[in-house]
């Protein structure tokens, strides 16, 4: 077995095609000292994109508070922990799912849904409720992109009714609003909360080398390769559709979901794991590289181990497929056999797959031989931050004088106006199509 991954064909030209810039790509060769593998390239491209890494945003989101007397969980995790007494806790996040649901607004939208879920069940949480904020483009006829525009509307409405209802967490609320500045670049908000007791919150860390890494879920597919983290990051035409990207989303089964909920509710209730991640953007290349990371750490894994539904999958395929319904959860060896009975038992897929070592690399084989070695705090922590150019806001306020006498000659007509309006008329056609009891814990 070579020591040191085969450097990728042409890897400049093939970092570019993946969204790295010039300067990213000579930072990650002075970090591996040598020009990175193909799946060294895929899973940096990854995990450096807006999506992964918020290299835009950070900046502007380290002002934020973060801190008070009854956060138990903060920023570094997969959703926010607050105490509210009694020994309960909840755990909420809000997250968008903008581009998919563009390119392809029924699984955008449901595998948005199906994400959040996952990141409150991950702290140890069952997941009680959802909302969805949305902001679409016009709709009125006239309006730029108006028929492209109610397509996403339905597929997005559907896909989030479709999703919440089918694993059991209601839908409770939200907002949608229409608004011509968004023809082209939708809004898919979804928040989640879940409830835990305040003692059994999970950490998405690893622990103690010799812990072995399963993988818990579904199998790994083609469908999503580079789906959220790289759509986050890409640019459409406004007036339609980009055929070509519909594969980079993902899948969602909800059904499958449901099983992961329960199954994984009862690992945390018998306290067998050492710490859980959920597979989203980015899959496996993520979720060991955010592990390994928080605990300076490394870890190991057989590619060949990873339950596949193409056999013919290269390793960065493997890395950064983004297959919905999975988890990465570590375990200690005397606690695997009950791990793996309580999963079968569920009727959910279980296979370990790797495991924690000491040092800091993070090291994936297959066919026997390594194709990547990296430092993991250098995917997970350590990529590039950018502060971008700052305008002013293009539509000032206007100026309104709220005292003016000045009306509008035909009340009656001005009303129906008013009532005729999306952002004013009734959105029954939206909130009958989520249920807003399921699962009794509203």
């Amino acid at each position: 077995m070579s020591a040191i991954p085969a450097p990728a064909p042409e890897p400049r030209q093939l970092a570019k095609e993946l969204g790295l810039t010039d300067d990213e790509y000579d930072r990650i060769v002075q970090t591996l000292g040598r020009e990175p593998s193909t799946a060294e390239l895929g899973t940096y491209s990854v995990m450096w994109s807006e999506h992964c890494s918020y290299k835009s945003s950070k900046i502007y989101l380290r002002n934020l508070p973060t801190q008070g007397d009854a956060i138990l969980v903060g920023p570094g995790e997969n959703a926010g922990v607050v105490d509210v007494g009694g020994g309960l806790a909840v755990t909420f996040k809000i997250e968008s799912h903008n581009h998919p649901s563009f390119v392809e607004p029924f699984q955008g939208a449901a595998t948005g849904v199906g994400g959040i879920i996952r990141d409150i069940l991950t702290m140890g949480a069952r997941p009680i409720a959802l909302m969805d904020p949305l902001r679409f483009g016009g709709i009125a006829d006239g309006d730029a992109g108006a028929e492209r525009t109610r397509s996403i509307v339905d597929g997005v409405v559907r896909g989030i009714g479709h999703y919440g209802n089918s694993i059991g967490v209601a839908t409770v609320g939200g907002e949608t609003v229409f608004d011509p500045t968004y023809a082209g670049n939708p809004l898919v908000n979804v928040f989640c909360v879940g409830v835990l007791p305040a003692n059994r919150i999970q950490l998405a860390r690893a622990e103690s080398p010799g812990d072995i890494a399963v993988l818990i879920g579904q199998r790994t597919g083609r469908d999503g390769i580079g789906g959220a983290s790289v759509l986050a990051s890409a640019e459409f035409d406004e007036g339609g559709l980009d055929d070509a990207k519909r594969p980079n989303v993902q899948v969602g089964d909800p059904f499958a979901g449901k099983l992961l909920i329960e199954s994984c509710l009862q690992l945390y209730d018998e306290e067998l794991l050492s710490g859980i991640q959920d597979m989203g953007a980015a899959g496996i290349a993520c979720s060991t590289a955010e592990m390994a990371s928080a605990a300076r750490l490394g870890m190991r894994v057989d590619l060949d181990k990873v339950p596949l539904r193409e056999a013919s999958m290269d390793a960065w395929e493997i890395l950064c497929s983004e297959s919905q319904e999975r988890m990465l959860a570590l375990v200690s060896p005397d606690r695997l056999e009950r791990v793996l009975d309580i999963c079968a038992r569920w009727g959910v897929q279980a296979t370990p797959i790797g495991e924690v070592i000491d040092g800091d690399r993070l090291i994936f084989t297959r066919h026997g031989e390594i194709v990547h070695d990296a430092p993991a705090a250098s995917l997970a922590d350590e990529g590039p931050v950018y502060e971008r150019p700052v305008e002013d806001w293009v539509h000032p306020s206007a100026d309104i004088d709220v005292d003016a006498e000045d009306g509008p000659d035909d009340l009656h007509a001005a009303v129906l106006q008013v009532l005729a309006s999306p952002n004013i008329a009734s959105s029954r056609f939206e909130w009958q199509q989520y249920d807003s009891i399921v699962g009794s814990g509203t």
